[in-house]
């Protein structure tokens, strides 16, 4: 079976680690990593630490998700030239992340993962 784990970018790291603390209540055993803020705790994302958050991931394939549209463009970026399975959802970032780290713990397919997130796609 696909190994699935979840990447995170937001604007600022406190809001990741946050939703990580959430997210590690119901998907212990899921691969979540982070590409948030910039250095010296400014507000922003970074394509460097997007690629990182990409590459220490082990899982298989990637489930992103992003908090503003400009962290968007570095994701789009890295996935260009990145070479993992990267599945990217315009969706309510918190509800959406926690769905699917719910789901990927549950052993739930990519596919039944999706059609799950149809209703809060909201981008």
């Amino acid at each position: 079976m696909t190994r699935l784990g979840i990447v995170l970018v937001t604007h600022v790291t406190e809001i990741s680690e946050g939703l990580v603390k959430l997210l590690r209540e119901v998907a212990k055993d899921v691969d979540i990593t982070v590409g948030a803020g910039l250095d010296g705790g400014e507000i922003g994302t970074s394509f460097e630490r997007i690629q990182v958050a990409f590459d220490v991931n082990p899982a298989d394939e990637l489930l992103v998700f992003y908090d503003l549209g400009s962290a968007k463009m570095n994701l789009e970026m890295v996935m260009e030239i990145s070479e993992r399975s990267v599945h990217l959802y315009d969706t309510a970032f918190v509800e959406s992340a926690y769905t699917a780290a719910a789901l990927i713990q549950a052993g739930s397919s990519l596919e039944e993962i999706a059609q799950q997130l149809v209703p809060l796609k909201i981008k």
